[in-house]
């Protein structure tokens, strides 16, 4: 994170900011290390809100260059046009993703919108603040395609998919997720968006601990499958996604469809498909997802995988 490349960035976010996007977006995504020397550093505009998080500890002397940089951009006037308020530094890497508060009153929770529909997301409170931004299109395919289905949102956190999938015309769907907490704000997402909640369910559960509750359910036109790469206690990506991969010709209907996603940038889209090639040879890929814009890397093979799979012909 030297002066060449925070300059790129004061620079990239003067643009960004001056045409400031009327929903939430990714302003600056340096983990697709395309530009070098930021590779651990995002940005996310919350519709007022400048979220700036860093992965990485930088040498104490660039930190204090970043800051006073970032808060040179708030006397611009691209700052004032653009209706920001506040700007908050997240450090990701410590233990507790400890936020700075640079600009602006502290705001424990907030209403974003993407798509047309609302989420709530938490500040500087939590590692994650509830909508992954990447997924952007994924949410959109849910969309378009869940009309009349029944569906089965696995890894469910806070419910972005079911949201996307109720608000498409989805007939019922079936969130699980072990976080008790995290499904609740994903009720809080159905209610911000008018949503009939006896269309969803939501499971507080272990999925390996709960395949009957699951099955039972079933069968499902629809499962989402998108687990964290690692979470310490309930899964690993190189052992558990298989576990699940195998039981999916049990979950869905007649040509039901399947959309898997992975984010470890370790591992390509062949991860995924031989790996339902192997556990669940009935179904066949179909595509790959593109990729919001506003996320590029260097390798499209390890930026977000989002690959869709049908079964039958």
């Amino acid at each position: 994170m030297n002066p060449n490349a925070l300059t790129l960035l004061h620079d990239h976010l003067l643009t960004g900011l001056a045409s400031a996007p009327a929903e939430t977006r990714r302003l600056f995504h340096g983990r697709g290390r395309c530009w070098p020397g930021l590779e651990q550093l995002t940005v996310d505009w919350l519709q007022g809100v400048v979220l700036v998080s860093l992965f990485k500890e930088p040498e104490p002397a660039q930190l204090e260059d970043l800051k006073q940089r970032l808060l040179a951009l708030t006397h611009r006037p691209e700052w004032t046009a653009s209706g920001a308020h506040t700007l908050l530094l997240q450090h990701r890497y410590l233990l507790q993703s400890t936020t700075e508060w640079l600009l602006g009153e502290a705001i424990e929770e907030m209403t974003i919108t993407e798509g047309g529909l609302r989420y709530r997301v938490d500040l500087g409170r939590k590692q994650n603040n509830g909508l992954f931004l990447d997924m952007r299109y994924g949410r959109d395919w849910v969309q378009t395609h869940a009309q009349g289905k029944r569906v089965l949102n696995l890894f469910a956190y806070t419910c972005g998919f079911s949201v996307a999938a109720i608000e498409g015309g989805a007939e019922h769907v079936v969130n699980l997720d072990m976080s008790s907490a995290a499904l609740s704000r994903g009720r809080d997402n159905h209610r911000l968006n008018g949503h009939d909640l006896s269309k969803v369910t939501f499971l507080g559960h272990d999925l390996f601990k709960s395949w009957g509750k699951v099955i039972g359910k079933g069968p499902y036109d629809l499962v989402i499958i998108d687990p964290p790469s690692f979470q310490k206690g309930s899964f690993l990506l190189t052992k558990d996604y298989q576990r699940v991969l195998r039981r999916l010709p049990e979950l869905l209907s007649p040509q039901g469809t399947v959309l898997a996603c992975m984010n470890d940038p370790a591992f390509g889209p062949d991860f995924l498909i031989d790996g339902v090639m192997r556990e669940a040879p009935s179904l066949h890929f179909e595509q790959r997802l593109e990729n919001p814009p506003e996320f590029p890397d260097a390798d499209i093979e390890c930026g977000l995988k989002a690959l869709v799979f049908k079964l039958g012909c």
